[in-house]
């Protein structure tokens, strides 16, 4: 794989699944544009990746974070050959419990901002034939108890992704991967209840390859499906790294 010289926008890169992309990325050449609402994590990351970095501290709910993002890798790469969307806020909580606030930031994190960074990044992406990584969850295709609000936006994200795949060819290729259980605690913000130990207990049973190492599995595949060379021929996608669950 090589991703020399492209500029690779990463949101979510603070902890987890986006700082294992950013770290795929430059292992693979990639000039990189990090993102996430804490500096410190960002600054721990980009000294020890080794290739150009651009560090940006931003919220994707808020409204002009897809453009302050885009404008800051455009400014110090002069160009954007891809963006990976690994950001995202789960809300668990019974749906009687739930509120209009909590539906509204995980629809603003977990769709509108991924969606606003695409389009803020788009004349780029189309000049270089560039493409879209999303991360959701392969969650979006189950049903458990207290976690309806935060699938809803991941089934969202997944549409979008298809659709977008569609509107966008053949200029930009859109794809998403959807890591499974050992994916929880990637990147993002839980809220409610017992956050991450809680998510964990309402995933469900076990994968059918229950193995250690998911994480990098879904940083190299998102890598992969980034590279033109390796995958200039898969638009649409939506990729389960789960262990086979639920299988």
């Amino acid at each position: 794989m090589s991703l020399a010289g492209k500029s690779v926008i990463v949101t979510g890169a603070g902890s987890r699944i986006g700082a294992r992309v950013a770290e795929c990325a430059a292992r693979s050449g990639a000039h990189l544009t990090l993102t996430g609402r804490r500096a410190a994590p960002l600054q721990v990351l980009a000294e020890r990746l080794g290739t150009p970095v651009h560090r940006v501290c931003a919220d994707l709910a808020a409204p002009d974070a897809g453009e302050r993002i885009v404008m800051a890798a455009v400014d110090r790469f002069g160009r954007v050959d891809a963006v990976v969307n690994s950001a995202w806020l789960a809300g668990i909580a019974p749906f009687d419990a739930s509120d209009p606030a909590m539906f509204d930031g995980m629809f603003a994190v977990n769709v509108r901002g991924p969606a606003e960074l695409v389009r803020c990044a788009l004349p780029w992406l189309r000049a270089e034939r560039g493409a879209v990584v999303n991360v959701t969850s392969s969650g979006a295709g189950t049903a458990p108890a207290g976690r309806s609000f935060h699938l809803a936006s991941t089934a969202a994200l997944n549409s979008l992704t298809r659709s977008l795949a569609r509107e966008l060819a053949p200029d930009v290729r859109v794809n998403a991967v959807l890591p499974g259980p050992k994916g929880v605690g990637r990147t993002g913000r839980v809220t409610g209840l017992d956050g991450v130990r809680h998510l964990r207990g309402t995933v469900g049973p076990g994968a059918a390859h229950d193995r250690s190492g998911a994480v990098d599995a879904v940083a190299r595949l998102v890598c992969f499906l980034l590279d033109p060379e390796q995958s200039g021929w898969i638009t649409g996608t939506l990729i389960p790294v789960d262990g086979g669950w639920p299988a």
